[in-house]
């Protein structure tokens, strides 16, 4: 996976919420994977910094692909909050 240079800054700074992914590993993390962490462990300024970065829409778009057990490593809680924020602001 290819992220643009800023993501991947953003990725090493938040890496503590990829506490299980080798080093060597992180630069392969899927958008997928870092929106589900994002969404279930980090603080909302972090949250707002991923959005600056991708933008709404992207992050809209990368929250509505999830599926089976992806979806479902959201919490319920988080997953509906953000179903109603992406439906209000994207």
């Amino acid at each position: 996976m290819q992220h643009t240079p800023a993501l991947q800054d953003f990725i090493q700074r938040n890496a503590h919420l990829f506490w299980y992914t080798p080093e060597d590993r992180k630069r392969e993390i899927s958008d997928e994977l870092l929106l589900e962490q994002l969404l279930n462990f980090a603080e909302l300024p972090v949250i707002r910094e991923y959005f600056n970065i991708v933008g709404i829409p992207g992050a809209k778009k990368i929250f509505e692909g999830l599926k089976g057990r992806q979806k479902q490593n959201i919490y319920p809680e988080i997953y509906h909050l953000f179903s109603e924020y992406f439906k209000r602001n994207a």
